[in-house]
């Protein structure tokens, strides 16, 4: 008869390792969580197994990757979400193994299974225009309390470049009129106090008058109602108004690109601060970037931004063309960029 070892070392691995010992983000165990729901949900359904019957030597290569190509063909998964749920659930199987050698054995199988390479991404920025950023701004309107809540919801997410789960983080005092700033909390609850302008926190403190007349005890700063209860708006609640809002921006303004979200306004203001003046290292500490390398990919893109428009500006150029009948590789160019390695 199987034992219960596995069902205990799951149950050890979110109430204890994640959440005591490795002290894991609530994103991460929930991602870590969802993993787990899909993989046993598909050993129930789909391979027939009995939940009394799982234990370690259930699990295969073969068998996971079965279970991923399954899902990737289902559900769609980009080769990122393939990665991730693979080594959330690898993860559990390394804790496993370490606490427990007999496991050993599985942990090293499991790993056989190798990540999907994706597609290099790293220097590809989404943002808007000035103006299209401004159309959709416009379009949440002021003539309803609902409308001037999203205008001034986009407005500060766009002047602070905070990240979608910064806002709906705030609370209502993290606003300082006195000295205009936000106090956000960014990733690993790291902090920072960001600038906000005068237009911004005049339009607090309407907000202010309009959703928190008599609030008590610091509610979330933007939220919705739950039997009567003030609770955090949530990130779906977001993307919907957003994406209803630029596609009635689209309709006047061309520049309003297809698929808008949220992060696309973090992108936007970051890439109109660099085109602006604003150094990297300053821009780095403005959007809470842990590592400056990752401020980096604006000054990419710009430059990337400029070299299309010189190619484009070239077409008719009146340089003539010049003729070189030597073979490629003796080019010195070609040379230093096979040395470089691209």
């Amino acid at each position: 008869m199987k034992t219960n070892l596995f069902w205990k070392k799951l149950r050890e691995y979110f109430t204890v390792y994640l959440p005591k010992q490795r002290n894991s983000s609530e994103k991460t165990i929930t991602s870590c969580h969802m993993a787990w729901n899909l993989l046993l949900r598909f050993l129930l359904q789909e391979k027939g197994i009995a939940a009394a019957q799982i234990d370690f030597d259930t699990f295969t290569s073969a068998l996971l990757a079965d279970f991923l190509d399954a899902m990737e063909t289902r559900k769609g998964w980009k080769a990122s979400t393939r990665n991730n749920r693979l080594s959330c659930i690898r993860s559990f199987f390394k804790y496993a193994a370490y606490t427990c050698p007999n496991i050993y054995t599985v942990y090293t199988d499991l790993g056989t299974v190798p990540l999907k390479k994706e597609v290099d991404n790293s220097r590809v920025v989404e943002y808007m225009s000035k103006d299209a950023l401004a159309s959709i701004i416009e379009c949440a309107g002021t003539a309803s309390s609902k409308g001037f809540r999203d205008q001034f919801f986009l407005t500060l997410m766009y002047d602070t470049a905070a990240r979608n789960g910064e806002m709906l983080k705030l609370k209502l005092s993290d606003i300082n009129t006195d000295n205009a700033t936000v106090y956000l909390f960014g990733k690993g609850s790291k902090p920072r106090l960001v600038p906000v302008s005068k237009e911004t926190l005049q339009m607090f403190v309407r907000y202010r008058a309009l959703f928190h007349n008599g609030s008590k005890n610091d509610p979330p700063l933007f939220y919705t109602r739950h039997r009567g209860e003030k609770t955090p708006m949530s990130d779906d609640n977001v993307a919907r108004f957003l994406k209803e809002y630029a596609a009635k921006a689209r309709k006047n303004n061309g520049n309003v690109p297809a698929n808008v979200h949220p992060h696309m306004l973090r992108h936007s203001r970051a890439m109109h601060l660099y085109q602006g003046g604003m150094p990297l290292a300053v821009l780095s500490e403005f959007l809470g970037h842990e590592d400056p390398e990752t401020t980096l990919i604006y000054a990419y893109a710009d430059t990337e931004m400029k070299r299309q428009a010189i190619e484009k500006a070239s077409v008719n150029t009146l340089i003539p063309e010049t003729s070189d009948d030597s073979p490629m590789w003796e080019s010195q160019d070609i040379i230093e960029r096979l040395i470089r390695g691209y």
